[in-house]
């Protein structure tokens, strides 16, 4: 299927002529023709034929088919391949694009450089490469073990996992911040590494057992994304499938459930200035009136249209202080949160006003299957749902959204140990530490006051790299016995994603399209500010296409599949999630701090690591990472070659 891609917008005769020709020589596959034809286009300066060209290249570059008819460019998406390895490489090379991209900045190769400069500490010369394990010592401990006959139990002599959170703390064998250790690390996956607002929690796992205790993988605990259909059926809060089941069994819990979020979602909502100005008043609540939602509703768009045209992304910096009442105040009564102040007050009291007939002014079980017969009252149900899950998604679901070990322990299968210490209780301890005072930064800016939800971590969701072949979260499952729980820790695949996004695009694409969306005064502005909408740059991305006249629905199908996990960490998932069940019942008993991570590397040493490492081929493998020969370990970063710039200089020549 062929897609037109429309000349940009405004441009001149001439430069509607360079957007076909680099459209011909594309088509062409002539490498001199194409790097012609992009200078051509590029020195327009046209920023809707800068977008474009950069966008029509990377397309090229990763596959889809280039065709030229007069001065009409289309374009054609890959087929998609049925060989896994070729699928693999496919993507692989895709990832590599903005990875290098990423490697290529200046600051992160000064980052990479002084990591792996030698320094003095305590009394030693150490550096980044002091925390990678030497693959030959480790391959004849392991050869040696296997020749005695050991017990699997032996392994820990030789291996002795460890869970340290990456914060702002210095590691005590090398003295580097525990943070650049981690970001080292992560500079050596496939992929660019990209932050995500919210939460973050980055983890290190590391080996007691050798010199410098080296680096055994890292993990990384996000903000979960808020819509995955995937997760979200299986959960159960699906609202269709929701209903559905609360028909069929109705209860006086789920009633009074109902009437209670309903009253606290009210009792979150900054409301001093709504009844100053008339658009609320307290007997409102009980007395709703049509009337008042409208005014609601309408107050509602006139302060987001006041939002997008006077407000400064300085007029939003983050409340330091989370307990600082006034400073929350002045953020609801703000443009945008005042908005969205008025359109959950009108949801709310909708909800109420339907609601009210069957479950005020005492909730029953008949009054709610009453309910569930009146199409507004289960709206209504749907509201309060949608609300209770919103509530919960970026507090205590969290996304893996780093997972991996590094050379030589990855041979070993070591990022399934990764992979199981991610979700261990010890990680749940420090998660919930963590985030025990953190005010939440939506909430709290709706109610004018500091929020705090509940911090207990009971799902992680994850995906896998690539859509095809073996990944290292299959078969992962944590027997009861190894901590004493009543059921498994298991890693579930729940379906496969929708391969939508902007990863296929580079830097240079992605920034081209953010610039022209700014710089028209088409359509609603994205200020980027947190609060505003989810996913800033992505809806900016989309809004350049748009005034491209591309398609981009089409344009942002990546194709690339990926896996994805649910991992459940208690047996009521979803009456704990929605506030029905006060306390998580866990699928652990093992005290955090008390073993749990010596059980879990145990369970990884019998069930991965030991039959593994009886292969000679595997022992061979790790080997081959020498730490006396650091330029050809398998854990350091490897920047990408430059064109030599006169006084700037290559990495670091090694041995």
């Amino acid at each position: 299927m062929w897609f037109p891609l429309p000349s940009p917008p405004g441009c001149q005769a001439a430069d509607r002529r360079a957007f076909a020709e680099l459209g011909r020589a594309l088509a062409s596959g002539d490498g001199s023709a194409r790097q012609i034809a992009r200078e051509r286009c590029l020195a327009r300066e046209n920023p809707s034929l800068t977008a474009a060209t950069h966008v029509l290249l990377d397309l090229a570059g990763q596959g889809w088919h280039v065709q030229v008819d007069g001065d009409l460019v289309a374009i054609s998406p890959p087929t998609g391949m049925a060989d896994p390895v070729e699928e693999k490489q496919r993507v692989r090379l895709q990832e590599l694009i903005k990875r290098d991209e990423q490697l290529a900045a200046p600051s992160v190769r000064r980052f990479v450089a002084t990591m792996e400069k030698p320094r003095e500490f305590d009394g030693k010369f150490v550096s980044i490469f002091s925390l990678m394990r030497d693959g030959k010592e480790l391959a004849n401990a392991l050869q040696a073990m296997d020749r005695e006959a050991s017990d699997p139990g032996d392994l820990r002599k030789m291996i002795d996992p460890y869970v340290q959170i990456a914060s702002g703390e210095r590691c005590m064998q090398t003295g580097f911040r525990l943070m650049d250790i981690w970001r080292y690390f992560r500079h050596t996956w496939s992929n660019q590494y990209t932050s995500t607002p919210g939460r973050t929690m980055m983890v290190l796992i590391r080996d007691r057992a050798a010199p410098f205790h080296p680096v055994i993988g890292i993990a990384a605990l996000g903000s979960a994304v808020v819509q995955l259909a995937e997760r979200d059926d299986w959960i159960g809060w699906q609202p269709t499938v929701f209903l559905e089941k609360l028909r069929a069994a109705p209860t006086l819990r789920m009633a009074r459930w109902i009437a209670a979020r309903l009253q606290t979602a009210l009792d979150e909502l900054y409301v001093d200035d709504l009844v100053k100005d008339g658009l609320y008043w307290p007997s409102l609540w009980e007395n709703t009136a049509t009337e008042a939602i409208q005014r609601l509703l309408k107050e509602a768009e006139s302060r987001r249209r006041d939002h997008h045209r006077f407000v400064k992304p300085t007029d939003f910096k983050k409340v330091h202080d989370a307990d600082d009442t006034e400073g929350w105040r002045r953020r609801a009564e703000s443009d945008l949160f005042r908005s969205k102040r008025c359109l959950a007050l009108a949801d709310l009291l909708s909800a109420q006003q339907a609601l009210a007939p069957y479950l005020y002014p005492k909730a029953t079980r008949t009054g709610l299957s009453r309910a569930l017969d009146d199409p507004k009252a289960r709206r209504a149900i749907m509201s309060v749902l949608r609300r209770a899950k919103a509530d919960a998604v970026g507090t205590e679901i969290a996304d893996l959204t780093v997972c991996g070990a590094v050379a030589p322990y990855n041979t070993l299968l070591g990022g399934k140990l990764v992979s199981m210490l991610a979700v261990s209780p010890t990680i749940v301890k420090a998660y919930r530490q963590r985030y025990a005072t953190y005010a939440s930064e939506i909430a709290s800016s709706m109610a004018g006051r500091p929020i705090r939800r509940r911090s207990n971590l009971v799902f992680v969701g994850t995906t896998s790299l690539y859509g095809s072949g073996a990944s290292q979260y299959n078969r992962i499952r944590i027997p009861p016995e190894v901590l004493g729980g009543s059921s498994p820790i298991e890693f579930r695949q729940l379906g496969r994603s929708k391969s939508f996004g902007t990863s296929h695009l580079s830097a240079e694409s992605v920034r081209a399209l953010v610039r022209l969306a700014e710089q028209t005064a088409r359509g609603a502005r994205v200020n980027s500010i947190f609060g505003e909408g989810v996913n800033p740059k992505f809806r900016k991305v989309r809004h350049g296409f748009d005034i491209l006249e591309w398609p981009s629905d089409t344009l942002l199908q990546h194709g690339r599949q990926r896996i994805i996990y649910g991992i459940s960490l208690v047996d009521n998932l979803l009456p704990y999630l929605l506030g029905v069940d006060l306390e998580p019942s866990y699928n652990f008993r093992r005290r955090p701090g008390a073993g749990d991570v010596d059980a879990v590397s145990e369970w990884w040493m019998h069930r991965w690591c030991y039959p593994r490492s009886k292969s000679p081929a595997v022992l061979e493998a790790v080997a081959v990472h020498r730490s006396n020969r650091p330029a050809s370990h398998g854990a350091r970063v490897t920047l990408p070659t430059l064109p030599q710039v006169p006084g700037e200089h290559e990495q670091l020549e090694l041995y």
